[in-house]
């Protein structure tokens, strides 16, 4: 039984006001999963590591707003995407939230993160979702097997962009949430094709970038 009384009382009504900075509108079913979501996380969080954010107020912006923000940037519904490092489950179970038609396989490495993903997946009722773990450099999906690739604070960019590259369709594309020097860095690779870096709501040095590999 999941306990849904969350720290702060954080309600709907706020909870939608700071996804509505995010340009997000959210349902009734959306905010029921964000709460019964940030009740899990706060609950595991006092064994394992997850967040060191604890303010459900700054959960919901920082996790579920930062990661929900992609969705107004590159058309999701019924793609497929691997969440690469899912950590704590973002980007990719929050954009799970915001289009639950979208195909997700969730890797991540650490086995106690996996089973909190598990939890997470299993309380929340979401189809469709394909938890691995595993490193994503061990893996060896067929090529194309995947529209979208997205990765959030995760290290290791040289190999990331490879692995990418191998596993994205054609039209593919690779979200990547950086901060201001890793986008510098990034958008300079070449064989990819880079948009503009796009800011993050209600921060000065977070970024979404996006590309898709060079034909």
């Amino acid at each position: 039984m999941i306990d849904n009384k969350l720290p702060l009382e954080l309600n709907d009504a706020q909870i939608a006001e700071v996804l509505a900075g995010f340009g997000i509108q959210a349902s009734s079913d959306h905010l029921f999963k964000i709460r019964e979501y940030i009740s899990i996380l706060l609950k595991w969080n006092r064994s394992i590591n997850l967040t060191s954010i604890t303010s459900p107020v700054e959960i919901v912006a920082r996790h579920f707003g930062e990661s929900m923000f992609a969705s107004r940037l590159l058309a999701m519904e019924n793609c497929r995407l691997a969440d690469v490092g899912s950590g704590a489950g973002f980007p990719g179970l929050a954009l799970k939230i915001i289009c639950p038609n979208l195909r997700m396989v969730l890797i991540e490495s650490n086995r106690k993160k996996s089973a909190f993903l598990s939890e997470v997946v299993r309380s929340l009722g979401f189809a469709d979702v394909e938890l691995i773990t595993s490193r994503f450099e061990e893996m060896r999906p067929e090529a194309g097997s995947f529209e979208i690739v997205a990765a959030r604070a995760l290290g290791g960019f040289p190999q990331l962009l490879r692995w990418a590259k191998q596993v994205l369709t054609a039209r593919g594309h690779l979200l990547l949430w950086t901060g201001g020097e890793d986008t510098i860095r990034i958008m300079k690779t070449p064989g990819w094709i880079w948009s503009p870096a796009i800011r993050i709501p209600e921060s000065q040095r977070r970024f979404i970038v996006t590309g898709r590999p060079s034909p």
